[in-house]
């Protein structure tokens, strides 16, 4: 006999519509993201010269450097690049073979996202889960991005497809695929990878069809795949001599492990981020409070920073899992009351004829429920885990993380919707015409915090969002009334007039006009957020999706930063900057994004994005740069991205991101330029956020602190290797400005000057 569990899992009848509509949404996915995709130029350089590295050297490739050379690699693990290098070996340098392979993950994500909806709840809900996806505003700038966070969105939603599976049917290879998928996803964002594996082991160990002891074993190889497959690596470079690889960015010490649960693991959560350039705070007085990332709390993803990134659908999410669990939960507990009834069909339903019995259909439906259930509390712990992760914690926290929140809240508003529509009944109507409502004026909250950005579509998303949730409502509002007519009757009258007001399975038409106008109204917003942001170049390493929201300080080109710092994206807009306005005495330089003219450090000196290179600048790095391991070097890996995507030669980045790792040392340095390694130093970079290092620069007291005077930077900038690098270079060599950029040739010391000095 078929268990009723497996039953349920058997494929759901596809209509013949459902295909060729998959297809449409695939192709207007890609479309939509491919869209002016070039504007993006190299999006992130910091990763594109990561990128470039890899395409040149396999060395470079395998650690993830940020130069083809080999002295440091980026600030995560490398497996995000991977795709990325392997395009740029077979289509050469440029925008498109660096991005397009994050919008292909887009459009795979959206596609495993609409199988793994579809099996439960049929084409209608895996396609409106997807559409949900593609345009939250959040994914459509990520999957346009090289950040890690496109491959890390996909895993997530691959590892979860691959869970449900095992959940159907009890294999244990859906599990080691999931295994796989966490590896993976550790050797993409590390332990971000895992903030949902918790909620996800305990609904297989608690709902799995399987025995105990089996499900245990099976958690078991899941477990070890995922080891496997992510610790392969990790052990490969903690094993291997560290004087032959690259410095790991990010860490203090050279490890990857450092890295891995300190700058990149606990140190996110608790603000204690050693070699950051901001954070902590909230977390300390509670976990609620401003800290250097933005207030922390149960409403942080609700605010302007964030609400318009991914916000849209949240309310709508969190109410219908609500729903949908308190549904289906009842129907739990009334197996479980009959459960010695329902043994008595099971033993029955072996014999000829049994099948079609009412009490093996009602068998068969309770365990289609159950598995219901299990969906349900599968994609609603990954964003409980995720949301409640992201709304304390105390670390480093840019609007952009949100798009690992898109696939669970396109999942549940899918899935919820589309029980709660077939299920009928007073109380399902007047649960998705709440949900409807609130939806409208959320979304009229949210665009009303851009006033001036389409005024009009604000006050008709929440006019046509009431009217669709007065039009849901209505069915209940009639079965009300019809049922208040019968009692007036005689009971049998009664009773077969409150039997006939019950909503039929099949929606009236009123009802579904009224639900298409739900669908559009809710994704109307999110779709204006998402138009305007494929039309806007995106560059730097702190973007946001969408318009310039009032009270924040996202918008076009850039983000929010610590201590409410703005990012100047070259269009006058501008994102705030710590401790006042930029420029003057002790301030940050007011350019654009992609940097100053003529070479010039880009956004807050190189550290959100580099310079802009001029022609003059990069002929004379390029210059007999073959000679040398590195043709330049340059503080912050953001400005020597620029030089090295200009001139796809190697640039050192001392400090590496921040320009507060402590790579390379004064010594190693000194040893570099004796023997003839580095050609030019690229003057006007950071060192650790703390102070400007170029020509004449001074470390005063100024220089030890960060943002807004946090002492606690003095103690991240790499006890000052940076700057006592710097230091050294302009007392040595020959300074020369080209298009107006400054350098210093390091093979020609100045007068008096000593190449291997003091």
């Amino acid at each position: 006999m078929t268990s009723p569990h497996a039953a349920a899992a058997a494929r759901p009848h596809e209509p013949r519509w459902a295909r060729p509509a998959l297809v449409a949404l695939l192709v207007a996915t890609a479309a939509l993201y491919l869209w002016n995709l070039s504007a993006n130029g190299y999006a992130n350089q910091f990763y594109s010269a990561a990128v470039q590295a890899g395409s040149e050297s396999w060395k470079a490739f395998f650690f993830g450097s940020s130069d083809a050379a080999n002295s440091i690699t980026v600030d995560k693990p490398p497996a995000s690049l991977w795709p990325m290098a392997l395009s740029v070996r077979l289509f050469g340098l440029g925008s498109w073979a660096i991005l397009v392979p994050e919008v292909l993950m887009g459009v795979a994500a959206v596609g495993v996202l609409y199988a793994a909806v579809r099996r439960r709840f049929g084409a209608a809900a895996g396609l409106l889960a997807g559409g949900v996806l593609a345009l939250t505003p959040v994914a459509a700038l990520m999957f346009r991005f090289n950040n890690p966070d496109a491959l890390l969105c996909l895993l997530m939603v691959c590892a979860i497809a691959a869970v449900l599976r095992a959940l159907a049917d009890g294999r244990t290879k859906w599990l080691v695929l999931a295994g796989l998928c966490f590896g993976l996803g550790f050797l993409t964002k590390t332990l971000q990878a895992w903030l949902i594996l918790p909620a996800l082991a305990a609904v297989y160990a608690c709902c799995a069809p399987v025995a105990i002891r089996r499900r245990l074993g099976q958690l078991l190889l899941g477990g070890l795949a995922m080891v496997l497959s992510g610790g392969w690596w990790v052990a490969a470079v903690e094993l291997w001599p560290a004087s032959s690889r690259p410095y790991i960015g990010g860490s203090q010490h050279n490890s990857f492990l450092e890295l891995t649960f300190g700058y990149n693991g606990f140190g996110r959560i608790t603000g204690n981020e050693t070699g950051s350039v901001g954070g902590g705070g909230g977390g300390h007085r509670g976990g609620i409070g401003g800290g250097g990332w933005g207030q922390t709390g149960i409403t942080r993803l609700f605010s302007a920073d964030m609400g318009g990134q991914i916000a849209w659908l949240l309310p709508a999410a969190l109410i219908l899992l609500v729903a949908a669990v308190c549904v289906l939960w009842r129907a739990r507990r009334s197996v479980a009351a009959g459960n010695g009834e329902q043994a008595g069909l099971a033993e029955r339903a072996d014999q000829p004829g049994d099948a079609d019995q009412p009490g093996h259909a009602d068998q068969a439906g309770h365990a289609e429920q159950a598995a219901q259930r299990e969906e349900f509390l599968v994609w609603g712990g990954a964003l409980l885990s995720t949301f409640v992760t992201f709304s304390f914690m105390s670390g480093i926290f840019h609007q952009y993380y949100n798009i690992a929140l898109a696939p669970y809240v396109a999942a549940l508003v899918a899935m919820g919707a589309t029980l709660l529509w077939r299920r009928g009944g007073r109380l399902a109507s007047v649960v998705l015409a709440g949900t409807v409502a609130v939806t409208a004026v959320w979304s009229y909250v949210l665009l009303d915090r851009s006033p001036n950005w389409l005024p009009w579509l604000r006050w008709t998303v929440l006019a046509l969002g009431l009217l669709a949730a007065l039009g849901l409502l209505l069915p209940a509002l009639r079965s009300r009334a019809a049922a208040g007519d019968a009692a007036d009757g005689d009971a049998a009258e009664g009773d077969e007039a409150a039997a006939t007001a019950v909503p039929s399975s099949t929606p009236s038409r009123p009802a579904a006009v009224a639900a298409g106008l739900a669908v559009v109204t809710a994704l109307a917003g999110p779709l204006a957020y998402v138009l305007d942001t494929v039309q806007t170049p995106k560059g730097g390493s702190i973007i946001t999706a969408g318009p310039q929201v009032r009270g924040s300080f996202g918008g076009p080109g850039g983000g929010r930063f610590p201590g409410g710092m703005r990012q100047f994206n070259g269009k006058g807009r501008s994102h705030a900057f710590p401790g006042g306005t930029p420029g003057g005495p002790g301030g940050f330089p007011g350019r654009g994004a992609t940097g100053g003219p003529g070479g010039h450090p880009g956004g807050m000196g190189g550290l959100l994005n580099g310079a802009k290179v001029s022609a003059q600048a990069k002929a004379l790095v390029a210059k007999d740069a073959d000679r040398y391991t590195w043709a330049a070097a340059a503080v912050g890996s953001q400005n020597a991205a620029s030089y090295q995507l200009a001139t796809q030669k190697p640039v050192m980045a001392i400090g590496g991101f921040n320009g507060s790792d402590p790579s390379p040392t004064l010594a190693q340095f000194k040893r570099d330029v004796a023997d003839g390694k580095i050609h030019y130093f690229i003057a006007g970079g950071r060192d650790g956020f703390g102070g400007k290092q170029g020509p004449g620069s001074k470390q005063g007291p100024a220089s030890k602190q960060g943002p807004g005077g946090n002492g606690r930077n003095g103690q991240r900038n790499g006890n000052g290797r940076s700057s006592k690098i710097t230091s050294w270079i302009e007392k040595t060599f020959k300074k020369v400005t080209v298009g107006g950029a400054t350098f210093y040739d390091l093979t020609q010391p100045r007068q008096g000057g000593k190449a291997a000095g003091q």
